[in-house]
């Protein structure tokens, strides 16, 4: 039975028009009369203002003369990728398969990529990250300032990367970034107990200063760098320790610290560092050793005291000789002194001193 079938289509629309599952024609806008033999024909009336053409016919659209200048068709492979541009906005980003969009309303522009290069380099990163379906299709690595990224694809290494904001394409290759500290460090070699030549056991704390010269040497030397520099710094100061006494390292802990940071200096070449400096920060003794080291030191303080003693009571009794003898060859000094020493027993006792004719002042002071 043939029906008729009337369909009214905008100014912003298509009418795509199928006949037994087969695409027929593309029909504008206007007022459109269908006639319809067995239920075969069916239309469907597509908006062009949304650009993306989602009908279930892709695959006859793409191939349809009639659509040549009126859609745009991207047809990706597996390793392709696309940007889709809606009116110099990014609209979405593709992954491999069949897309269609009109193009006459809408201004589309589509960018292809191959993603096999992997890392993706824009001026616009930030716009196309922005875009919602942007976390689907890429893998971001932001490496903060003062350190740099080796990159390693499929396990072998590629490229260093400088800080900054670092976009790959997901599930190509497996990407691996290992981040580096490219300014100076410090590693704290604490708590080692260690034994000096004789027999003491002792801990030492030091402090190593280094900085990253070669990245790619870094990472690849060791699986952790960082940790095996702190392994050879430990063995670097056991081996000057067991050389020395007890007296030797306490008096010359700058003499340790020079042998050691040579010989960390050459390990730390093969792993890609250079050492800054290295130092002896504290030598912890066990608490009888302690009480001993004090005890030695209190007697030697004490000496040293009695000493200085000594020598002040040897410089007093010379200078009370030297005034002797100038009193001695000198009466008015001797006569000065007497009357210094008068005056000061009359300010601790009551004693009253009159002075009158010689002979009383000499008996007076016979009398002292």
């Amino acid at each position: 039975m043939l029906l008729p079938v009337r369909k009214t289509i905008k100014y912003d629309e298509y009418g795509l028009v199928f006949k037994n599952g087969r695409f027929v024609k593309l029909v504008g806008e206007g007022k459109r009369w269908f006639f319809d033999f067995r239920n075969a024909l069916r239309v469907e009336v597509v908006n062009q203002r949304t650009p993306w053409i989602r009908s279930t016919e892709l695959d006859q659209l793409s191939k349809a003369d009639s659509l040549a200048d009126k859609a745009v068709f991207v047809d990706l492979k597996d390793s392709e990728r696309a940007f889709v541009w809606v009116d110099g906005r990014l609209d979405a980003v593709l992954g491999p398969g069949l897309y269609g969009l009109w193009n006459q309303l809408r201004k589309v522009e589509v960018e292809r990529f191959d993603s096999n290069e992997l890392r993706l380099v824009r001026k616009d990163l930030p716009t196309v990250l922005k875009n919602p379906s942007a976390s689907q299709f890429f893998e971001v690595t932001e490496i903060a300032e003062g350190k740099v990224g080796v990159l390693f694809v499929d396990g072998a290494y590629q490229e260093t990367l400088a800080s900054g904001k670092h976009v790959f394409w997901k599930d190509v290759a497996k990407v691996k970034i290992q981040i580096v500290e490219k300014r100076e460090q410090v590693l704290d070699v604490s708590g080692q107990d260690i034994m000096t030549q004789d027999k003491v056991t002792l801990r030492l704390n030091a402090v190593l200063a280094y900085r990253v010269v070669d990245e790619r040497q870094y990472v690849e030397s060791s699986q952790d760098s960082s940790q095996a520099l702190y392994r050879e710094t430990q063995l670097a100061l056991r081996t000057e320790v067991g050389t020395r006494n007890l007296d030797t390292l306490l008096s010359g802990k700058e003499d340790l610290a020079r042998n050691a940071k040579q010989y960390v200096t050459k390990v730390a070449k093969s792993l890609g560092v250079e050492v800054v400096s290295l130092g002896v920060r504290d030598v912890i003794l066990p608490g009888e050793m302690k009480t001993l080291l004090n005890q030695v030191i209190e007697a030697q303080k004490a000496s040293e005291a009695n000493g200085i003693k000594r020598r002040e009571e040897t410089a007093a009794m010379r200078s009370q000789l030297n005034t002797a003898k100038l009193m001695e060859s000198n009466p008015v000094l001797m006569k000065l002194r007497e009357l210094e020493v008068l005056e000061t027993v009359s300010k601790t006792t009551n004693l009253q001193v009159v002075l009158g004719e010689r002979g009383l002042s000499e008996s007076i002071t016979k009398l002292i």
